[in-house]
């Protein structure tokens, strides 16, 4: 009985260990990584199957929703990791292809998005 005002101290803290929401800076970088697909001519591979722009875009976005809803991304680091690098259903990577450029994760294609818009913006 007496642990119970603790009990109820962590519950009451637990929402804000999960984490914070992203920052302008984060969401607009995030944005601009899930829209860099759009015109870019890369096909996205999930389970599998190989996905256009706008398909791969609607999934991202969808599992970026998700995870602002939970709490669960507060970084462009963790948008790579959480959504955009691997299926949450199968745990299988994703792909990606681009003409001209060999087939890599897209861990590590977002990546190398990421380090560029940091080198654009001041």
């Amino acid at each position: 009985m007496k642990y119970l005002p603790l009990l109820a101290l962590a519950l009451a803290l637990a929402p804000g260990i999960a984490g914070a929401a992203p920052s302008a800076d984060a969401r607009r970088e995030i944005t601009q990584l899930i829209g860099s697909l759009d015109g870019s001519q890369c096909q996205f591979q999930r389970n599998g199957s190989w996905y256009g722009p706008a398909d791969a875009r609607a999934h991202l976005q969808r599992k970026y929703d998700y995870l602002l809803k939970k709490d669960m991304v507060d970084s462009a680091e963790q948008f790579i990791e959480r959504a955009a690098s691997q299926s949450s259903m199968s745990g299988k990577a994703y792909r990606i292809r681009c003409p001209g450029q060999p087939e890599q994760t897209s861990a590590a294609w977002f990546g190398a998005r990421l380090q560029a818009l940091r080198q654009r913006t001041p």
